[in-house]
């Protein structure tokens, strides 16, 4: 496995590989990989010749008092979990690699719709840091394909927006949610939980279920259906940040006559933030 941490070196590597006719994959990623993060790997590998994953925890997506300087850092188990999944390049820049005048945004992408709705109305800038950076992966990479999580569905919309608005040849691939064997859903920030909040945390996956069911039964009455969500949540010991019923294609509001609908939430538990969803296609109509 090749490791850059400059752009030279990775475009030199990516250029030969174009050279001999290899399809290139690509998996961002800001590091201490789990079992999810590897399955995004195995995606890429099985649709491309060569795989690029990069490690980069990326300053301008966090907002002040978030965790960027605790986020967990493990560099020598990923690039050893990467290496047993046959990753052919990883990319571990700096923050000055990316950002060579500092990480405040003098240029930025933004995709206004989908910016501050949901996780993005409770982290403001977010969304924007996360399209700026995916922007530049994208121009210094240049794969074929780039495999993003389903788990951060209102982050690969906003991906796959800007990809398309600007023009970008990469097609965007949406890899399927890791779960532990309760239903958690994988997240580095897991790790955050302490034993009798783990215990908690797969309320959230179960809740969504709930839902999930009733809506393919027929229930349409989406208000009730979030607001009784949102208290199973309160009383298994989660704060509600957000659980709401959206169209599936742009996280539009949902009404009784659309079919294929997302159930996306967001819930606080100790320190840690989880977010998870669910597709549901409500009968009448084609799943998309």
């Amino acid at each position: 496995m090749q490791i850059s941490s400059d752009a030279a070196s990775l475009r030199a590597q990516v250029a030969e590989w174009r050279r001999n006719g290899e399809r290139i994959g690509f998996v961002p990623t800001m590091g201490n990989l789990h079992g999810g993060h590897l399955r995004l790997v195995d995606e890429a590998r099985s649709r491309s010749d060569r795989v690029v994953v990069s490690i980069f925890v990326n300053p301008t997506q966090f907002g002040p008092g978030e965790d960027y300087a605790n986020y967990p850092r493990t560099d020598a188990a990923d690039r050893q979990a990467l290496q047993a999944h046959a990753t052919d390049c990883l990319f571990a820049p700096d923050v000055e690699t990316l950002y060579p005048d500092g990480p405040a945004l003098r240029t930025y992408v933004a995709v206004p719709e989908l910016n501050d709705i949901l996780c993005g109305a409770s982290r403001p800038g977010h969304f924007t840091g996360v399209a700026t950076v995916v922007t530049k992966l994208l121009n210094l990479v240049q794969p074929d394909l780039a495999v993003f999580g389903l788990k951060d569905y209102q982050q690969l919309l906003v991906i796959r927006r800007l990809v398309r608005d600007l023009l970008l040849p990469v097609e965007i691939v949406g890899g399927g949610i890791a779960r532990e064997p309760d239903g958690l859903a994988m997240s580095s920030r897991n790790a955050y939980l302490g034993d009798a909040e783990r215990r908690r945390a797969p309320t959230l996956y179960h809740t969504l279920q709930g839902l999930a069911a009733r809506l393919e039964a027929g229930e349409t009455d989406y208000p009730a259906l979030c607001a009784e969500g949102r208290r199973q949540l309160s009383a298994a010991g989660l704060q509600p940040d957000y659980l709401e019923i959206r169209r599936a294609e742009d996280l539009g509001v949902a009404s009784p006559d659309d079919h294929n609908l997302v159930i996306p939430a967001a819930a606080y538990l100790g320190r840690a933030r989880l977010i998870d969803n669910i597709r549901v296609h409500r009968p009448g109509g084609e799943p998309s």
